[in-house]
């Protein structure tokens, strides 16, 4: 997170307090509204989890919501 948290800071100039918060907000409106398993792949990248492991996270969500009928 703090690689996204310096990235704001540096494109608007926001203390990084400022900056926290704002990615803090972003980050959990985008697990709300984003299937679950794209949550955990956030949650990975932003933990060091590793990009393999996110990866096959997201995979495995993305298997599972295919496989769940679709309610009509």
């Amino acid at each position: 997170m703090e690689e996204l948290v310096n990235l704001v800071v540096k494109k608007t100039g926001l203390p990084k307090e400022t900056a926290q918060t704002v990615v803090k907000i972003v980050l959990d409106f985008l697990k709300k509204k984003l299937p679950p398993a794209v949550g955990a792949t956030i949650d990975g990248f932003l933990n060091n989890k590793g990009q393999a492991a996110a990866a096959a996270n997201l995979l495995g969500g993305l298997m599972g919501a295919a496989q769940k009928p679709k309610k009509k």
